[in-house]
């Protein structure tokens, strides 16, 4: 993709006023937890690699990895979310303090672990995933709890993400709670959705389904482009929201509005070794360029420059405001 030089320097402008900004991230908070090691040989037992681990590390997940992203793009943060009693958590916590970043919006509930997503890495590519967790709704006192602390920031609250990995923490309570919460402030909300629950987000800023969800939210495989040009007009109608933003892979993304119009914006990663936690890159970007006063199709524009920079990889990664601006204006028309 090729900008004109005056769009990149509006885009870098509003990148630059970032630190400017807060964002209420409230959702399923997870630890990914990445083994890295190399396959010598196939085990005995049965038909399958052995990795020899070499190295162990800890990162940021759901969530968590959204507040990652913002602040890797200089942004504030208020994290709202549920982590278990257990050593994961806490791990969890000091990670988050060491990033500088407020742990006031997160609850630690009895009965419920702190969710974990392990990856195991073997020569660049992952060999198999393992998740720890138990998916079951937050307690009536959490919820509770959780507003209180919105309602308690949300006057210096310049935008909303709300990351449903269909754990617990977001229910039709809490949505309804949090639309009492901003009542007629024009604070945008943008919501990386789970098909399930879909219904809640209506009249919501914008949704961002992956390909797949997209499918599965209106209820029919998208294989042709007049397939996608239906369910992205389909979902606008039935969720009554201001924008889709379908995230379509290697074939980039593609923007639904309510004028009618349509935006297709192909993607821009060079190499992808590991799309883990890219949607998060690209709401997170989102979010920001929008509060910053850019238009919709160009806060998608950067997210898209965003996600290329993170797929490109191994992890989850996220983005860092210098290297954005230099992504930018590598790609300034001459």
């Amino acid at each position: 993709m090729v900008l004109a030089g005056s769009e990149v320097q509006e885009m870098v402008r509003a990148i630059q006023t970032f630190p400017n900004y807060k964002v209420l991230v409230v959702g399923d908070i997870m630890m990914d937890e990445f083994l890295w090691g190399e396959v010598s040989r196939i085990s005995p037992e049965a038909p399958v690699p052995v990795v020899e681990v070499e190295k162990e590390t800890f990162l940021l997940g759901g969530a968590a990895n959204v507040l990652n992203n913002l602040v890797g793009l200089k942004a504030q943060v208020l994290l709202a979310g549920v982590i278990g009693p257990d050593g994961m958590g806490r791990r969890l916590l000091r990670n988050l303090q060491s990033l500088g970043t407020a742990t006031e919006g997160i609850m630690v509930e009895e009965g419920r672990p702190t969710a974990i997503k392990t990856r195991v890495i073997a020569h660049n590519q992952q060999v198999v995933r393992v998740d720890r967790e138990k998916v079951m709704p937050i307690q009536p006192e959490t919820l509770k709890s959780i507003l209180n602390i919105i309602r308690k920031n949300i006057a210096q609250i310049q935008g909303i993400i709300i990351s449903d990995y269909g754990k617990g923490v977001i229910s039709q309570e809490l949505i309804t709670g949090l639309k009492k919460i901003i009542g007629e402030n024009s604070i945008p909300v943008l919501v990386d959705p789970k098909p399930d629950n879909i219904r809640w987000y209506d009249r919501v800023t914008l949704i961002t389904p992956n390909l797949l969800e997209a499918e599965l939210a209106v209820g029919k495989k998208i294989e042709s482009e007049q397939d996608l040009l239906w369910a992205g007009r389909h979902l606008l109608k039935k969720i009554k929201c201001n924008s889709v933003l379908i995230t379509r892979g290697k074939e980039g993304m593609t923007l639904f509005l309510k004028n009618n119009k349509i935006e297709h914006i192909p993607t821009v990663a060079q190499k992808v070794f590991d799309v883990s936690g890219a949607g998060d890159t690209v709401i997170a970007t989102l979010i920001l360029s929008l509060v910053s006063g850019l238009n919709m199709i160009q806060a998608c524009k950067i997210a898209n420059f965003a996600a290329g920079i993170v797929v490109g990889e191994v992890g989850t990664a996220a983005v860092r405001a210098g290297e954005l601006i230099k992504v930018l204006q590598a790609v300034v028309k001459k």
